[in-house]
């Protein structure tokens, strides 16, 4: 039964000390208007956040609020889920795109092309979110997906971009895809969920693995172990907002102003105080954005 407070926001945290980024947000999913979002995370000391598109529409909308705000960087992509959709149609029109009908491999390139362009710009500083995703997919989706996260990877390296990864139950399939392309020289794992022997095999390559609130759910133990193995140097923050809203808020909609819940969990789970987490998770940031 959903809560009664479930479309309440959750209060102020205490501020941080030590500002922070928010690595991967959804401010054109969330309530209110940018400029009161950004402002709200500002007065808890986050203050950067990571705009994250998920299809062409999203994608411009990231480049042009990053271009009108100091304080968000852009990323843009097709996510795992939309590119078949575009292959394959989407009758059901559960995307934000509404229904639509299979446009096949040239509408994938098309949209490809969007992304490529997009990604030249200079306040996007990443291509991403995209990579594979084998919860919300079939198996007839799996070619579209796969070619999509290929060419995603070959627009990162050119454009000299970070690459940003949605990895959902797929994680084998893309570490393979990662090798077999060749990484850029910065990947970001957003919302990190693999267990402690993947985070060493991340760590082997230099790969940045991102923390959402997840990481403070009963059920999320392999997640506070990765946590614990993973490098300091390569550990991000994120809220994914307005999804995975850190406990005890869970939930209730998210947004980046609650990320200092989710580091002074990190920092709890790995030992140290909260101002050591969230100065190497601010560092650890603006090295993997290149900003």
């Amino acid at each position: 039964m959903p809560s009664k407070n479930a479309d309440v926001p959750p209060p102020l945290p205490e501020p941080l000390r030590v500002a922070v980024a928010d690595s991967h947000t959804h401010l054109d999913m969330q309530s209110g208007t940018v400029e009161e979002g950004l402002a709200k995370a500002a007065s808890v000391g986050v203050t950067t956040v990571v705009q994250v598109g998920c299809d062409v529409r999203g994608s411009r909308w990231a480049a042009e609020t990053a271009a009108a705000h100091d304080s968000v960087h852009a990323t843009v992509a097709l996510h795992p889920n939309e590119a078949p959709r575009i292959v394959l149609g989407d009758p059901d029109g559960w995307s934000r795109q509404g229904a639509r009908g299979p446009g096949g491999d040239a509408a994938l390139d098309e949209a490809l092309g969007e992304i490529d362009a997009l990604a030249a710009l200079p306040h996007v500083l990443g291509v991403g979110e995209t990579g594979l995703d084998h919860f919300r997919t079939g198996p007839e989706g799996m070619a579209a997906q796969e070619r999509s996260f290929r060419a995603h990877i070959e627009i990162a390296k050119r454009h000299g971009k970070a690459l940003v990864i949605h990895d959902r139950e797929a994680h084998e399939d893309v570490l393979r895809v990662l090798k077999e392309e060749g990484a850029p020289e910065r990947t970001v794992f957003h919302c990190y969920s693999g267990d402690a022997d993947m985070a060493r095999i991340c760590a082997e390559h230099g790969y940045f693995m991102s923390f959402a609130g997840n990481v403070t759910f009963k059920n999320a133990q392999g997640l506070r172990d990765a946590l614990a193995v993973a490098p300091l140097d390569l550990v991000l923050v994120e809220t994914d907002a307005p999804f995975l809203t850190p406990a005890p808020y869970r939930g209730r909609p998210n947004a980046p102003y609650l990320i200092p819940v989710t580091v002074r969990a990190m920092a709890e789970i790995r030992g140290i105080d909260e101002d050591a987490m969230a100065t190497a998770v601010s560092a650890n940031t603006a090295r993997a954005f290149a900003y």
